[in-house]
């Protein structure tokens, strides 16, 4: 139980990849984490892309970052969604500047590209938003996790193992 007493963001909006929240939400509930689903609204159901509810615990304005110790954001269409916010890029913001893990799989490059904190950092994603990662002026890498500081990005689900356990790793050292 490594990461007890530690409490983790979980953002959430229609159509996040399913395995891409549950997965790391999962793996760092095991070892022992709070992890709270935050949406735009408190208590609101969404809806995966492959069907999988999550309901909100908090809504994006109510969280204070500094009652938190690290940030997950899954990928799949949500983060095209969640990056519109200026609360997610607010939580964004300040999980980084605090030097927070933050956790971005897949599509969820687009949430940190959007709160401008990927300059000069060693970053992967899924291929489809290379181009981004790199003019948001982050190093792309082809790997299955990159860690970078307080960073941790993986690709796509078949990384899912790696980028768990790299993310509680990071969190366990926080």
């Amino acid at each position: 139980m490594r990461l007890e007493g530690k409490k983790v963001i979980a953002l959430v909006d229609e159509e996040f990849e399913d395995l891409e929240l549950w997965y790391p939400v999962y793996r760092a509930r095991e070892e022992g984490a709070e992890v709270h689903l935050v949406g735009a609204e408190t208590g609101k159901t969404y809806i995966g892309k492959y069907g999988v509810p999550a309901t909100s615990n908090y809504a994006f304005k109510d969280i204070d970052t500094g009652d938190y110790d690290g940030l997950l954001v899954p990928g799949g269409w949500a983060p095209d969604k969640l990056r519109r916010y200026e609360d997610v890029l607010r939580i964004t913001r300040e999980m980084n500047e605090a030097n927070k893990p933050i956790g971005q799989i897949c599509h969820a490059g687009w949430v940190l590209i959007s709160a401008k904190i990927l300059n000069g950092r060693q970053v992967t994603s899924t291929p489809g938003i290379r181009d981004d990662m790199e003019n948001a002026g982050a190093t792309w890498i082809d790997e299955d996790v990159v860690i970078d500081g307080n960073l941790v990005s993986s690709r796509r689900p078949p990384d899912l193992p790696a980028y768990g356990k790299a993310f509680c790793d990071v969190l366990a050292q926080s």
